[in-house]
């Protein structure tokens, strides 16, 4: 988290870096459109600290309900939580930065739900710490470390190609490690297929796996793609600038979304303003932007880690589930909150402020 801001000169701007309180930031940035969110996690142990970071959401086909959010104390481990925010599980596993997971992956010969997160536990030597998460009891369980390069792991994503299951490992100072997992057998293995490269500090990243599209947040920069193919171009493509607008520094946690009339979206973190960015999925224009505001449950700030899932979980989360960390809290934790989806299309659709 940082509180420098550079206006670049890409937006007529000084070239100087000027140091912004969030309030000023906030009235820079183009406007956005408030939404609340519907629930709250209990705050992770690590108190007055910069401890929690990121979410993955286990989609509950059966029972959607009882789907299940993983997060991450950067300080301690890893976090189970039910919809209820309640915590289920926790597992001491350390130093772990970001997560994700896949379900229906063949972990030592049967199908589990795997769970992948960045262990930089060692700043000069990049792990993946892997477990499976049991639906039912929604207990984390290990099943072991490999490592993902030379460097402090960052960021974590995962994809499927062609049979085939990678990670996308994001190192801090903005080297990527296409990283082919096997976790078939007893004993998982990995091997770094290819490396990309941003410029500086880098960190949230997903797939696209329909377009095999890398999307990976340079913090000071602004949100790049890149071909996930592990055979693909490795060059960079920008799809947006941090502008001091319509994207402000940090940019941090992305994910991918579905929205009105098919609509679809990448969703970026904006945490230099409290916001969140919304590109369409296909052509990766601005669409809009949101901010999280004090309801039932407190506002949002400072957020690092996203993610949305889209579909059924149950009547409180109607349309979907957005889970966003949320960096600042009175009495000095942090958590998650939890955000129906369906409220940010509708509020994306009635806003009379929305930006073109």
């Amino acid at each position: 988290m940082k509180f420098i801001l550079p206006f670049m000169s890409i937006v007529g701007l000084s070239a100087c870096a000027t140091e912004l309180s969030v309030a000023e930031r906030i009235a820079r940035a183009d406007p956005a459109f408030n939404v609340t969110a519907r629930g709250e996690t209990v705050p992770v142990g690590s108190v007055n600290q910069d401890a929690a970071d990121d979410p993955a959401i286990y989609r509950n086909p059966l029972q959607p309900d009882a789907s299940l959010i993983v997060g991450t104390d950067k300080k301690a481990g890893l976090y189970v939580y039910d919809l209820s925010g309640k915590i289920r599980d926790f597992n001491d596993a350390g130093r772990l930065n970001n997560v994700d997971l896949r379900a229906g992956e063949i972990v030592n010969g049967q199908s589990a739900v795997l769970v992948a997160a960045s262990d930089r536990t060692d700043p000069a030597a990049a792990r993946i710490a892997l477990f499976t998460l049991d639906p039912a009891s929604a207990r984390l369980t290990p099943v072991g470390t490999v490592p993902a390069g030379r460097g402090e792991a960052y960021g974590i994503c995962l994809a499927r190609f062609d049979g085939k299951l990678f990670a996308f490992m994001v190192l801090k100072d903005g080297v990527i490690h296409q990283v082919a997992l096997d976790v078939a057998g007893p004993k998982p293995a990995a091997t770094i297929v290819r490396t990309l490269k941003l410029k500086s500090q880098s960190e949230g990243c997903v797939v696209d796996e329909a377009t095999r599209r890398l999307y990976v947040a340079e913090e000071d920069t602004g949100l790049w793609r890149f071909d996930a193919d592990p055979d693909g171009d490795g060059t960079p493509s920008s799809v947006a600038m941090v502008d001091g607008r319509k994207l402000v520094e940090d940019a941090e946690g992305v994910a991918l979304g579905l929205g009105p009339n098919q609509q679809r979206f990448i969703l970026v973190s904006s945490q230099g303003d409290n916001a969140f960015t919304l590109y369409n999925r296909e052509t990766e224009a601005f669409v809009g932007r949101f901010r999280i505001v004090a309801g039932n449950v407190g506002s949002v700030e400072e957020t690092d880690g996203i993610d949305l899932v889209l579909g059924d979980f149950g009547p409180a989360f109607p349309g979907g589930l957005l889970v966003v960390q949320d960096g600042e809290q009175a009495d000095g934790t942090q958590n998650f909150k939890l955000v129906a989806w369906d409220d940010v299309v509708q509020a994306l659709a009635t806003a009379p402020t929305t930006p073109k």
